[in-house]
Order: C-alpha cells, then structure tokens, then sequence
C-alpha cells in the first residue's frame, strides 16, 4: 500500500518561503515534521492505496479539475491549534471549501474513500510546525508568530497528488483545471 495526499500546491517562490519558515521553526524550536512535505493546503488526509489504483485516481482528479476554475487565493498572517501546530491564515476559505466539496462525490463514488477519508473537520492553512513541536516549544513560539507578519497570493489552478516515498512527501501528479473561456 501507498500513501497519497490530494492537496493545492502554492507556486514555488511560496512554497520556498514557507520552506525557510519550517527550516527556523526546526532550528529554533526543534520542529522539523513539516519539513517532510512541500508547503499545500490539504484537501483530504493521507490515504492508503494500492500502487495499481494510481491510474484510477488520476483519471478521477483529471475528471475534477476539468470541471474547475482558477481562483486566488490570499494568505495572511499566523495561527495555530494550540498546542502543537502553527500554520499561515488563508485568508477566505470558501473557494477551497466549494472545490472540496465538489471533489466529495467524486471520490465517494470512483475511489470508494470512506467517511473517515473524506474527514468532518475542514480548515484550510499552510503549516510551518506539526506534531513534533512540543507543547513548550509552542508557548515559545506561537507569541512571536501571532505578531508576525506574512502576505502573499496565488492562483490555484491544478489538484496536486502527493506521494510518500517512505520518508517524505513528492509531487507525483498534477491535475489542471480546465483552461479560461475567452469569448
């Protein structure tokens, strides 16, 4: 069995300067989990498949990216869910969400994901420190990042599909949203 992630990607210029927010948060606060993935706004928790269903799930991503459109999204400033993950605001959540819940059926239907798959809870943002930050590390840290300052904006057009590799996470496709109508 593989583990897979279906995410949104930031550009790569974002993704480095979140990758410099992981890497201090791992030198100054002995953090370094978040290290293991590019910077994504999760749509669905790893899943476990069998290596033979890549095929399936990206016919299924393709099927829903071409039925999608473009939309920006914005990022502005720290939060956190105490005690143990600190991660960028989006700052509207509700084009993520609307794209989630498009995808829902889809993966109910075509890739039988579970109701724990699919998951209830559902809160967009880019982390910097997970899981191995320690409750004390966090009460050092999350007083700075909460006066912090960071803004930026992109456009999400493509469903990205992350693989496991046995140590960190790898962007193994990519699903493009269909192309702007020019009339």
């Amino acid at each position: 069995m593989n583990l897979y992630l279906i995410a949104l990607l930031p550009p790569q210029t974002i993704r480095e300067e979140v990758k410099s927010l992981k890497m201090e948060m791992r030198d100054r606060f002995d953090a370094s989990h978040a290290l293991k993935s590019p910077a994504h706004l999760t749509l669905f928790m790893p899943i476990k498949r069998r290596g033979e269903e890549e095929g399936e799930i990206n016919r299924c991503l393709n099927d829903i990216a071409n039925n999608q459109s473009a939309f920006q999204v914005e990022l502005n400033g720290f939060d956190c869910f105490p005690p143990r993950v600190l991660f960028i605001k989006v700052v509207d959540h509700q084009p993520i969400i609307r794209l989630r819940n498009a995808m829902i059926s889809h993966l109910i239907e075509k890739l039988n994901f579970s109701p724990r798959e699919i998951g209830l809870r559902f809160h967009p943002h880019l982390t910097i420190a997970t899981r191995d930050l320690t409750e004390e590390a966090f009460h050092r840290a999350w007083p700075e990042f909460k006066k912090r300052t960071y803004t930026s904006e992109f456009k999400v057009d493509k469903i990205s599909l992350l693989k496991h590799n046995g140590k960190n996470w790898e962007v193994f496709t990519e699903s493009l949203f269909k192309p702007p109508q020019f009339i």
